[in-house]
């Protein structure tokens, strides 16, 4: 593992690292929020999991995250959301390929050979994080944005143990209904729809649910609506009785000034879930 900055931020350490990753078969780069606690005893850690077309930088830049993780102790890991480099293969959209792994296991080529982030984010990362910084892999906690909250929702519900809260902003959250969705995993896990359904935040709440409290944002004016489908999720929720809340966020947008507007709430959501004996 490689250390490319660390920076003093808020008491803490906001630190960028790079390793050779087995699964994806590149070096891939996270970035790694420690609050002060941390150089006394392992910490709770939060992962965020970013959206379309952005790396492990947008978050850790633009969601103002860090002041809150500080304030109550808790670690943040912003990964990279997809392989990248020479080799790695490429779309022209935006929406496929190289920052669009949806976060799952390519079955079908050109993406196979590289585009394993359910793997790396299940195993691998979450291996290397615990191995060389101090947190504490029994109290964690997972949080996303729009294709982050997708993937944010499906780790958590399929790892039932794994994270004592989840929650998203915007999340994709019906992608085998959705353009965002049916076009990724036709590409990366093919045209048979019956491999589909794990990573469908909506079909996997009417089937399985989620152990802890869930925590989702969605704003009123997001450009994207048709595309995210948050009412599917809204009603699975009901249908279920999930231990949560759904809120719609009158006026705002898919952007970071939404996601940066809730950030705190969603820091102090899983910060009680984190704390909880």
């Amino acid at each position: 593992m490689k250390t490319l900055s660390e920076n003093k931020c808020f008491g803490g350490v906001q630190g960028v690292y790079s390793h050779a990753s087995d699964t994806c078969g590149v070096d891939m780069t996270f970035g790694l929020f420690l609050p002060k606690e941390a150089a006394d005893e392992p910490v709770p850690v939060l992962w965020y999991l970013s959206g379309l077309t952005c790396t492990h930088e947008n978050a850790m830049i633009k969601a103002g995250a860090q002041a809150w993780a500080a304030d109550h102790g808790i670690a943040l890991v912003f990964p990279d959301t997809s392989p990248r480099g020479e080799g790695v293969p490429n779309d022209d959209a935006y929406d496929l390929g190289q920052g669009a792994s949806f976060y799952l296991n390519a079955t079908e080529k050109p993406w196979s050979r590289h585009f394993r982030m359910w793997d790396y984010l299940a195993d691998e990362l979450p291996n290397i994080v615990t191995a060389n910084f101090a947190v504490d892999d029994g109290r964690q906690a997972i949080c996303g944005h729009s294709m982050g909250g997708h993937g944010a929702l499906t780790l958590a519900m399929r790892l039932q143990g794994r994270f004592r809260s989840v929650s998203a902003f915007a999340p994709i959250a019906h992608p085998t209904m959705s353009d965002w969705g049916r076009k990724q995993f036709t590409a990366y896990l093919g045209k048979d729809e019956a491999g589909w359904a794990a990573h469908d935040s909506t079909l996997l709440m009417r089937r399985l649910g989620f152990d802890g409290p869930v925590l989702i944002d969605q704003g009123s004016k997001d450009q994207f609506l048709d595309l995210l489908k948050p009412e599917a999720l809204a009603h699975a929720m009901m249908e279920r009785r999930q231990n949560g809340q759904f809120r719609m966020q009158s006026g705002y947008d898919h952007s970071y000034f939404f996601v940066s507007t809730f950030m705190a709430d969603h820091i102090a959501f899983h910060a009680e879930a984190l704390y909880r004996d």
